[in-house]
């Protein structure tokens, strides 16, 4: 049976809970590009602080103009801060090696991928302290003295800011990596994390792990930062960079496997309810 009197057509009008169409993700060369370039960033602020602003001399009235430890922490700080926020959304921010096998540790990260993370974050660094070395080389003199003086290569003994041995750069680089791993783990949980607070939790984590431990080791809890050093450091430096290769990426794994195993089956209850 008609209706007599018809009502006219009208438009959908779309609801707040509509789903929208999801954007494509992102492709495995975005992914890789990002990698490279938030480790070329981290690395270009940080290291490039150490040896261009760390220690800058004095001024006409005795005052330093370096920046010294606290100055390169922020900036080590400061550059993950800004690289999460911009390449974070690509490739989920790692730009450390020891981040992304913790991550895959912990079951938040295919381990397909790490292999490809690892090697875009190792080129990223490295071409940074390629830059910091032609910069540095348009004044008479300057490499030369950095590579002198380790290039802010990681080290111990001799190398070491404070004169901390081999066993110091072992605990230090496991102990604050995990601690960096974990933190990062908690801040970006799926469902208990705050992803609009993460990049600047991570900065400051980063932050607070250079001001504790630039006097032991130089800081490494990263080994892209590490290699990209002691490329140019060179001697010594290249010799030690094995401590800062494996520790950081044991402080990772114990990490992410630590936090599965005291923290998976909470975050799968968590996944259940949302």
């Amino acid at each position: 049976m008609n209706d007599p009197r018809p009502e006219p057509a009208s438009e959908p009008v779309p609801l707040d809970h509509t789903p929208a169409v999801s954007p494509a993700a992102p492709t495995v060369a975005a992914t890789l590009i990002a990698e490279f370039l938030g480790t070329f960033l981290l690395v270009l602020g940080g290291v490039g602080s150490a040896l261009f602003a760390a220690n800058f001399g004095a001024s006409d009235n005795g005052t330093s103009l370096g920046i010294g430890f606290v100055g390169v922490s922020f900036a080590f700080g400061l550059t993950v801060v800004a690289g999460a926020y911009a390449f974070g959304p690509i490739s989920g921010g790692h730009f450390n090696p020891a981040v992304s096998l913790g991550l895959a540790a912990a079951g938040r990260f295919p381990w397909r991928s790490v292999g490809g993370y690892v090697l875009a974050q190792f080129v990223g660094g490295v071409a940074a302290t390629a830059l910091i070395a032609a910069i540095g080389s348009s004044q008479a003199g300057w490499l030369t003295a950095a590579q002198a003086a380790g290039f802010a290569s990681n080290g111990f003994g001799p190398l070491s800011p404070g004169g901390f041995g081999i066993g110091g750069a072992i605990g230090v680089e496991i102990v604050f990596t995990a601690i960096f791993v974990v933190i990062i783990l908690g801040v970006t949980h799926p469902t208990r994390g705050n992803p609009s607070l993460a990049g600047l939790v991570i900065g400051l984590t980063l932050t607070l792990i250079h001001l504790v431990t630039i006097p032991v080791d130089n800081t490494s809890v990263n080994p892209a930062r590490s290699l990209a050093s002691a490329v140019f450091g060179g001697g010594d430096a290249l010799l030690q960079v094995w401590v800062f290769l494996v520790f950081p990426a044991v402080g990772g794994l114990v990490a992410g496997i630590a936090y599965r195993r005291l923290f998976g089956a909470s975050s799968q209850r968590d996944e259940d309810a949302a």
